[in-house]
């Protein structure tokens, strides 16, 4: 009777986040509140969308790639996110739409 080897269990992956949700949730706050987010929002999507496609086609280390750089630019989304929420309550807080109105207006007038 010959001894049969033992078998290795397969390396365990672990998975890679897309953060695809991150990045649509981020966009849409980011669009609402401060413009420049909505750039940085999108190339957040387009990496986050990578990631599942790389999966599939089996290429790991693009995958950890791009979910890496999805990561940086969802941060990135909500930091100008959280930029545009503290200048928008600024706004808010200094008088508001009517204050920004004359502020335009007195500017037109010098010119």
């Amino acid at each position: 009777m010959s001894a049969v080897p033992p078998v290795a269990p397969p390396p365990t992956v672990q998975p890679i986040p897309n953060y695809l949700a991150w990045s649509i949730i981020s966009t849409v706050l980011g669009f609402c509140l401060c413009c420049p987010a909505l750039i940085t929002g999108i190339v957040a999507i387009v990496f986050s969308s990578k990631v599942n496609s790389l999966l599939a086609q089996g290429d790991l280390d693009g995958a950890r790639a791009a979910s890496n750089n999805a990561k940086t630019w969802c941060w990135v989304t909500t930091a100008l996110a959280i930029v545009g929420l503290v200048i928008n309550i600024v706004a808010l807080a200094t008088g508001g739409m009517s204050s920004y109105m004359e502020a335009m207006q007195q500017m037109q007038h010098m010119s």
